[in-house]
């Protein structure tokens, strides 16, 4: 079986370093890093894609953990076809910023170059876990999406590259081999997601391992007000102990299948998601009953 991680989609989020979770006198930006990684083995880097990261932070990250931490950083948003707001990009290039619109050819490479530059220090030292493509909701199956996909993966070439579609339709019963073909033949790991089922834009709780090196999971919360309202909104859930039991078979299922399988809790508000991670890793560290 191989190495089962659990973690938190951020560890900089305001309402987890309101919540208390991070002690006295670890509340700077490497204090809690270091508390972090003392507690749990995998985060997400969530703001590479709300901003272009910069090489300095990553070196900041690899001297603040110890060998075997994992980072799974989020493609910035212009690289996944989001809308992207001039402020997220660095000074130079703001007057550049293509709005909603598709973005010049000669920014998208010079993006891709800078992104590739701030994640090097992470791949250098072995701390990269993967570099996570999250897909926007109107990016649905079909020729024009197999084309960007198959750019990505050109780009991301020596990457560990995974991605995570929101639009279900890619997970619909007569899609779902065709996505797993493609993203195997891709060498991508498909993102298994839990989120809250019946709604319009639900993705059915699966692990696809696509990729034997690295299979991910990302623990969405359960709110019915997915797609809409608040961040807050969208993501708050409280884990409870039963929800989490219930996943233990499929993840050690999946970890059977993959060499790494990283668990990501994303129901950020105040410390739930580093709690149900650590609650997580206590099941999955239990012997099966």
């Amino acid at each position: 079986m191989g190495d089962i991680l659990t973690g938190a989609c951020s560890w900089t989020d305001r309402q987890l370093v309101a919540s208390g979770w991070y002690p006295r006198g670890r509340r700077d930006a490497e204090g809690r890093l270091r508390h972090y990684a003392e507690r749990l083995p995998v985060v997400e880097v969530d703001s590479g894609y709300y901003a272009l990261p910069r090489r300095r932070n990553g070196e900041l990250w690899v001297d603040r953990t110890p060998d075997g931490f994992r980072f799974d950083v989020k493609a910035f948003s212009l690289l996944t076809g989001h809308p992207t707001r001039p402020e997220a990009l660095p000074p130079d290039l703001r007057d550049r910023a293509p709005g909603r619109g598709p973005a010049d050819p000669a920014l998208l490479d010079e993006v891709w170059g800078r992104f590739a530059e701030a994640i090097d220090p992470l791949r250098t030292a072995g701390r990269l876990g993967a570099v996570l493509f999250q897909f926007p909701p109107w990016f649905t199956p079909g020729a024009p999406a197999e084309r960007l996909l198959e750019d990505t993966a050109e780009r991301t070439k020596g990457w560990p590259l995974a991605v995570e579609f929101r639009h279900p339709a890619w997970w619909h019963a007569e899609q779902a081999d065709e996505t797993r073909e493609l993203l195997t033949s891709l060498g991508a790991t498909a993102v298994g997601t839990d989120m809250a089922q019946g709604l319009t834009a639900s993705l059915p709780p699966l692990v696809p391992v696509t990729r034997p090196a690295l299979a991910v999971v990302r623990f969405h919360g359960r709110s019915r007000a997915w797609g809409r309202g608040s961040k807050e909104d969208r993501f708050r859930h409280d884990y409870d102990v039963t929800e989490l039991a219930a996943w233990v078979p499929r993840l050690r299922r999946a970890a059977q299948q993959a060499e790494e399988l990283h668990v990501l809790f994303n129901n950020c508000c105040g410390d739930a998601a580093v709690r149900a991670a650590e609650t997580m890793r206590d099941l999955l560290a239990a012997p099966p009953g």
